[in-house]
């Protein structure tokens, strides 16, 4: 099979006015970045036409470092539905350049069920990330030449709660102290680095309604508190203004299409682990407003993206999902059933047995919200008739529908058998009105604690002295009612990321609150999660490269170290391209 990037390269791309036309969007409202891709105006947005689509969220059981296909099923699936005649689009959160050139190596989906132009929303897009990580760091800067021009005043801030962001994996910059020099070089003091997708400014963007709603949200961000102990905003640094004019491009959704030319709105990036996982508010409601059948993600497992989608995006937002899916593998299955990861390919029924617990458990949680779920198994090469059909019984007896997903390698063909199943399900057994995890009115830790018992399965919850002083902050600032958002390994239930599977009855500890008063959400950092990723030792950078002016290594099957060296010496010796190799798999 064609690798990713191949298979996105032999696509026949529609104008994206044309795309934009095949669901009745204006051309004239088309604002075009290159041919294919565009910004599409919020201003279209139709709260009734939102109202009457069906909203499906895709969620998955606890990852895995292989990866579940969370993305690939929620193409796949758009992809399907419109093949049996349903207008239907994709939602979808913009990748990172932290994971590309780290772990992931893209994340426009895989095989016939990606979004393209694949290498353009893998890298700078429509510019998006840029502008966020822009603002932000724009704020750091008017923030410190504030208190640099007014300490002779004496104005000081008693403590500093911003931060900076960049998209890059730098473990160096998870720590720093600035201002070193002269003393026109600023006031010398202890700052760090977040990564761009945990700043809150990626979570305004993303759950803000309108720009007079993100400007509002700006103003609002908490910088620090003062030494009297009041809070300081950006609005205290009368900059608001200035931050939303950096964003008003980037509020915009972005109009892209499938491998089967369909419409797609990929919008936003926040990472489930450290921040609320979902794409924009604007670009879900744009594609309900165009489409009938809405197909959206949440990021990671259902206990982080799921969770998070419905307790504060469907909250603020109102919308509703008709259908929850909940993506296994077999692979993911057998290594939450205690199987090594060297040998999750190979067949192993015991373990996949097992792994079930870790399924049950997320489907559990899903109903507990209200929610009919079904399960799309994301078929591997590997995998077995029995695997397949020890999990179609296994759901048969959970009451809950499966459906095999292949769209990976037969594109919307694939997934035809999912795309019946969800709209027979939601047509005779739609998911019932929201029942969230916790009300308004409970206090943080009520909220906290309801989340780590009933979603985690932990019994008991401690905190750090950090922790309670910023949730004591943010009861003195009335600030209670707002979200939470709980920030903690992808790889188990708990906040430890060697447990995997169904574990239950552990301590969990939050190390830290953050208050996203812009954001309107209280971000609470449990066990060793980091807010800036580091690089793995073999990064996905070293296996990208720009070859006869196409670039190779975009979400395809890495190369080793040592392979990657044998391709550019055989260039150097031959003068054939890397492509052509790979054809005459002389490398793979």
């Amino acid at each position: 099979m064609k690798s990713d990037i191949e298979i996105a390269r032999s696509t026949e791309l529609k104008k994206i006015k044309q795309v934009a036309e095949s669901i009745s969007i204006p051309r004239e409202e088309v604002e075009n970045y290159g041919r294919y891709i565009a910004k599409i105006p919020e201003q279209l947005i139709d709260e009734e036409k939102v109202k009457q689509s069906n909203l499906i969220l895709v969620t998955a059981i606890t990852a895995t470092k292989a990866g579940i296909g969370k993305t690939t099923v929620s193409i796949g699936l758009a992809l399907g539905l419109n093949r049996i005649g349903k207008k239907a689009i994709v939602a979808l959160r913009e990748p990172s350049l932290g994971p590309c050139f780290g772990m992931k190596g893209g994340a426009a989906g895989g095989g016939y069920a990606q979004v393209l132009p694949m290498d353009k929303i893998n890298l700078h897009f429509t510019g998006d990330f840029h502008a966020i990580t822009s603002a932000h760091n724009m704020i750091s800067a008017l923030l410190d030449n504030y208190l640099y021009q007014n300490q002779a005043n004496g104005f000081g801030l008693k403590e500093i709660l911003w931060r900076r962001v960049l998209d890059v994996n730098d473990r160096s910059l998870r720590n720093i102290v600035t201002g070193l020099g002269a003393k026109t070089d600023g006031i010398t003091m202890q700052s760090g680095f977040d990564i761009t997708p945990a700043s809150e400014i990626m979570a305004i963007l993303c759950l803000a309604s309108d720009v007079e709603d993100l400007r509002r949200r700006i103003e609002n961000i908490l910088l620090g508190f003062t030494y009297d102990g009041k809070p300081f905003t950006v609005k205290d640094l009368g900059v608001a203004g200035a931050i939303t004019v950096l964003l008003k491009d980037a509020i915009h959704p972005n109009l892209v299409q499938t491998t089967e030319n369909t419409a797609a709105f990929v919008h936003g990036g926040p990472f489930a682990n450290i921040a609320h996982g979902c794409n924009s508010i604007l670009a879900t409601k744009m594609a309900m407003t165009f489409g009938d059948y809405v197909v959206t993600e949440a990021g990671f497992g259902a206990d982080l993206g799921a969770e998070k989608f419905y307790n504060i995006k469907c909250r603020k937002s109102g919308i509703q999902p008709r259908l929850t899916v909940i993506v296994a593998t077999a692979q993911g299955l057998k290594m939450h059933g205690g199987v090594s990861l060297d040998r999750i390919k190979e067949p192993n029924m015991e373990g996949l047995k097992e792994g079930l617990r870790n399924l049950d458990k997320h489907v559990r949680n899903l109903h507990s919200f209200g929610q009919t779920v079904i399960v799309a198994f994301n078929k591997f090469a590997s995998d077995t008739d029995e695997e397949m059909e020890l999990l179609r019984q296994h759901c048969e007896e959970l009451g809950v529908g499966f459906a095999i997903n292949n769209a990976f390698n037969e594109g919307g063909e694939g997934a035809i058998d999912l795309a019946n199943l969800v709209v027979e399900t939601i047509e005779k057994k739609p998911s019932a009105p929201l029942s969230f995890t916790y009300k308004d009115d409970d206090s943080i830790e009520q909220k906290i604690e309801k989340v780590a018992t009933n979603i985690y399965g932990a019994s008991v919850i401690t905190y750090s002295t950090i922790a309670r002083k910023k949730i004591k902050l943010a009861a003195e600032m009335g600030i209670t009612r707002y979200p939470v958002c709980i920030a903690k390994t992808q790889y188990s239930f708990s906040a430890d990321p060697k447990i995997y599977g169904a574990v239950n009855n552990f301590e969990f500890h939050i190390k830290d609150i953050v208050l996203n008063n812009g954001a309107e959400m209280i971000v609470a950092i449990a066990g060793e999660i980091m807010r800036m990723p580091g690089l793995p030792k073999e990064p996905q950078a070293k296996h990208i490269d720009i070859v006869d002016g196409q670039i190779d290594g975009l979400s395809s099957p890495a190369l080793s170290v040592g392979e990657g060296a044998k391709v550019h010496e055989r260039i150097k010796k031959e003068g054939v391209s890397k492509r052509n190799l790979m054809k005459r798999q002389l490398l793979i």
